[in-house]
């Protein structure tokens, strides 16, 4: 193989039409959050990654609760699989995640960009976190680097560093499929924000592109789906040449400075998302809450005024 990480990801993914390189996956979507979880195993050697999990929370009551990382669980035990990854494509607003806990029950190295140094930069003082807070990334056991090559039992992969919605986004290329995250959406859906602090749509552009430029018949398996207007069920999975010809937001033709433009006018009309405030505080820290206080209880900040 080349040290060209997108020349790597595409053999990795001609390789795997051999029969006994081919990934399973399985899929868990949470509604209360529009989150899609994946598990990718090698069904010959059992063995598996955990990709974007999510913690049941419950922002009234301030309650975490774990029934739907139960049911991952559930899967991996019934399936005799062994977690090798908890894999994080990216410190997520949106939802918790139950890495750690799911960590604790079925082991796997938890991983994420090695950007994410960045975001706790930029969120350790939006949250005001203290010099207690690590900004190192030292929460996570593994930080990749882009084009860095792993493995899943007998699987080839290689991550992809892919910001513009957050720097530290990634993309896990696993044998011929590829987890993308939230860099793109169904192509009835478009494309994922780029007004959080620290993102950037001209390096969304580019990173999409990046992206679709892996072999047409690549599976894409996405983060989030919100059903598109007129689309009656959710849907997350799709392939490079699905988008190229119809995200409505960045099929072939759509120029730089169009996507821009439209990425723009459209972020400023965009609500937070419910669960930023207690996401992001603990999603930073590698899906573990802040430090409990001095009654043992943990706290998730609000600045005011602040975003």
């Amino acid at each position: 193989m080349t040290d060209d990480p997108l020349r790597n990801a595409a053999e990795i993914i001609e390789k795997s039409t051999e029969k006994d390189a081919i990934p399973s996956v399985k899929s868990f979507f949470d509604e209360a959050t529009f989150t899609a979880s994946h598990v990718v195993y090698d069904p010959a050697t059992r063995e598996a990654a955990i990709i974007d999990s999510v913690m049941d929370y419950d922002p009234a009551s301030g309650r975490t609760g774990e029934a739907s990382a139960r049911k991952i669980m559930e899967f991996i035990q019934a399936e005799s699989l062994n977690v090798v990854w908890q894999l994080e494509t990216h410190a997520h607003a949106d939802h918790l995640s139950a890495a750690p806990w799911l960590q604790e029950k079925l082991g796997g190295k938890l991983a994420i960009g090695a950007h994410i140094i960045d975001v706790q930069n930029v969120f350790g003082k939006i949250f005001n976190a203290g010099t207690d807070f690590a900004r190192d990334g030292s929460q996570f056991d593994h930080l990749f680097a882009d084009g860095e090559k792993f493995r899943v039992g007998k699987l080839e992969a290689v991550a992809l560093h892919v910001p513009g919605h957050t720097p530290a986004d990634m993309a896990y290329v696993i044998g011929n499929v590829a987890f993308i995250g939230d860099t793109l959406f169904m192509p009835d859906f478009g494309t994922a924000r780029a007004d959080f602090p620290g993102g950037d749509a001209r390096q969304l552009f580019h990173s999409i592109r990046r992206l679709l430029s892996l072999p047409r018949e690549t599976r894409l398996y996405l983060c989030h789906d919100y059903k598109a207007p007129g689309r009656d069920t959710y849907c997350f999975v799709t392939t490079v040449g699905a988008e190229r010809d119809g995200n409505i937001h960045v099929h072939d033709g759509v120029s730089e400075a169009a996507f821009i433009k439209m990425r723009q006018e459209r972020d400023t009309h965009l609500a937070m998302p419910n669960l930023l405030m207690p996401s992001v505080q603990v999603n930073m820290r590698g899906g573990h809450l802040p430090e409990a206080e001095d009654d043992g209880v943990s706290y998730i900040k609000i600045p005011v005024n602040r975003l």
